[in-house]
Parts: C-alpha cells; sequence; structure tokens
C-alpha cells in the first residue's frame, strides 16, 4: 500500500467523505436521515462547532474517516476530546489506518491543550 496521508477535510471532499459515511452507518446498521447528514457536514466545516472530521487518504482515495468532537466535561476545567466516529473500508482494514486516524485525533488534541480524549 502506497503512504497514507490523514488530513482534515475541506468543502471540497463532501464526494469521497460521504461513501465512507454511508459505509460507516451499514456497518452499525443504521440509517442516518440526508438532513442530518448534510447538517453535520456544515458543522464540520464550521470554524465555530467543536466538531471535526479527517480522512485517510492513499493517493486520491478516501480509505478512512474520523470524527471528533470536543465538549465539556465535569472532571476538568478544560473540554475533553471525544472520538465518536472511526471506520475503514473493506478492503484497506488490517492496514494500520484505523490506528493512524486514532492518532491524528490524539495529536490534535494535544496540539489544542485538550490531552484526554475519550470514546
Amino acid at each position: 500500500m502506497q503512504s497514507v496521508e490523514i488530513k482534515a477535510i475541506d468543502n471540497s471532499d463532501f464526494d469521497i467523505w460521504l461513501p465512507l459515511w454511508k459505509g460507516y452507518q451499514r456497518f452499525y446498521e443504521v440509517d442516518i436521515p440526508e438532513s442530518v447528514t448534510l447538517n453535520t457536514w456544515g458543522r464540520f466545516l464550521d470554524p465555530g462547532e467543536p466538531m471535526h472530521a479527517a480522512l485517510a487518504m492513499v493517493g486520491e482515495q478516501a480509505l478512512g474517516l474520523v470524527h471528533s468532537i470536543y465538549h465539556r466535561s465535569t472532571w476538568t476545567t478544560g473540554d475533553y476530546c471525544y472520538l465518536q466516529d472511526l471506520f475503514v473500508a473493506d478492503n484497506a482494514r488490517g492496514s494500520g489506518i484505523g490506528r493512524l486516524l486514532i492518532e491524528h485525533v490524539y495529536a490534535e488534541a494535544r496540539r489544542r491543550g485538550r490531552p484526554v480524549c475519550t470514546g
């Protein structure tokens, strides 16, 4: 497998993110309404929202996604980072992509001064 790049999503990534999001839903046997999906996508792109998304890219192909949310905690004065969704395409499982996506969330949390991750 070529090298894997983990990248934060941008507005142009919807068409490569959506099949992974749909695959995630199939895996968990849920069908999230399109209105919720579009709202979620908008939140990822809104700098005022505490929701974030990243993709695992091999060349031009997206093979995994991760979503995280920063939220208040009763245990600290700072926010926690919650890793909410993690998905790797069937054909890329066992390649280490899931681990790279998790490590990305942890690194981003540390960079933002939120060293505690849950999920």
